[in-house]
């Protein structure tokens, strides 16, 4: 069996009066693609930052590799963020170069460039990139120390659907080297290529876990956008409380 990377223990996360995840439980095994799914408010990027280490539980826990975050997890992980501000005027060669000496052993920029087909436009300002090459960059830099954990939070929002399978491809090229990825998307059929398993939220709850071809099947459906358009209706609704 997969070795179990990061372990989740009736997590919860309240700010003030308002209950953003609420009891989750689930695991994470190494090297496989994990997707975290659900409509606006239903608690991906509160777990997302937990899972980060960004943000501090109100309660529950998460554990990497069986014993509680080390000191040096962020060393250990790779954040791609929905939005990234680049410095202005840099090229990515210079973003490249900014980044690795970040760490104390960056890989080297040479792989990296090759990596994530930075060639054509190493020296270009950032400002004129398009949005296929500065995704491609950013995950670039968020793989800069060679990170085991990657955190892609809807990487593809906004991209062509060439630059879209261009970046799935770089995707399974890093699932192949064996990385543990954890992905949030609003693109059905982009979770249902990558991800290995799926976690459903609705208002901070567990919905639905399994395979995608496991949701697919059990739910009788065609295939992931067809489960999801109908877990929007009555499903959802079934499990909203009124928080005070």
């Amino acid at each position: 069996m997969p070795e179990v990377i990061l372990e989740v223990s009736n997590l919860k996360k309240s700010y003030d009066n308002v209950v953003a995840v609420d009891g989750l439980d689930f695991k994470i095994k190494k090297g496989q693609c994990f997707g975290l799914l659900g409509p606006n408010g239903a608690g991906k990027t509160t777990t997302l930052a937990m899972l980060e280490g960004i943000e501090i539980p109100s309660e529950g826990e998460i554990r990497y590799k069986g014993n509680f975050l080390p000191r040096n997890y962020q060393e250990l992980i790779g954040i791609q963020f929905q939005a990234t501000a680049l410095q202005d005027f840099l090229t990515p060669f210079d973003n490249l170069k900014l980044f690795s000496n970040f760490y104390d052993h960056p890989s080297p920029m040479g792989e990296l460039i090759l990596k994530f087909r930075l060639d054509d436009f190493l020296h270009r300002d950032t400002r004129r990139l398009s949005g296929g090459q500065r995704q491609r960059l950013l995950l670039a830099l968020a793989l800069v120390h060679n990170p085991e954990i990657v955190f892609l939070d809807e990487p593809t929002t906004g991209l062509d659907p060439r630059s879209r399978r261009d970046l799935w491809d770089i995707v399974k090229e890093l699932k192949a080297e064996g990385r543990t990825l954890i992905l949030t998307t609003h693109y059905m059929e982009e979770a249902e290529i990558l991800c290995d398993e799926l976690l459903i939220l609705s208002v901070g709850r567990t919905l639905l876990e399994g395979t995608p071809d496991q949701l697919v099947r059990n739910a009788n459906v065609d295939n992931l956008d067809a489960l999801f358009l109908s877990l929007t209706g009555e499903d959802l609704v079934k499990t909203q409380e009124v928080i005070t």
